[in-house]
């Protein structure tokens, strides 16, 4: 077995890389197709060779190692752009996940009737708490108001529509 140093094998890689930077650099281009691309591939497969110089065998060929190194690097990158664009992995909004929380549209109508609640008239807001909120039953609520269960039925009827007539157009209320 032949002993080499590590300053030699480092000396051979840093030697070496400014005699075949020019064709690194074509290779580069080849895969990249871009010249700022290329550039980018051919520095970062010089850097790669140099912090690896130790794996490198002097007397073998240097620009096949190197090149080896910017056509891994470059394989890298086009895994990382597939991900980054979702071509590798699912995307988001492919996934099914249920959403929890009610929409903000909902909240702000939500907060728009309950504000049309509170402006109605004491026995409608009854009414309506009864059973809307409370889940009493029609007649339920006439005995606890001790009305009619049909003055219920009117006083929620009226409410429903004012509601209606809100939602279909807000200016209707003001």
């Amino acid at each position: 077995m032949r002993w080499i140093s590590k300053k030699s094998q480092h000396s051979a890689v840093e030697d070496g890389l400014p005699q075949i930077y020019r064709r690194l650099w074509r290779f580069c281009m080849v895969l990249t197709k871009d010249r700022t691309a290329a550039d980018d591939l051919a520095q970062a497969a010089c850097e790669r060779a140099l912090v690896n110089a130790a794996k490198f065998s002097p007397g073998t060929d240097l620009d096949r190692w190197v090149f080896t190194i910017a056509r891994r690097l470059w394989l890298n990158e086009i895994r990382s752009r597939k991900v980054r664009r979702g071509e590798g992995l699912v995307a988001v909004e492919d996934v099914d996940i249920a959403d929890e929380k009610p929409a903000i549209e909902v909240n702000i109508l939500a907060r728009e009737v309950l504000d049309i609640v509170q402006a109605l008239p004491e026995a409608q807001r009854l009414s309506v708490l009864l059973v809307y909120v409370e889940g009493y039953t029609y007649s339920e609520a006439a005995t606890l108001l001790d009305v009619p269960i049909g003055t219920i039925m009117s006083r929620l009827s009226t409410v429903r529509k004012l509601i209606s007539t809100y939602v279909d157009d807000p200016r209707n209320l003001k």
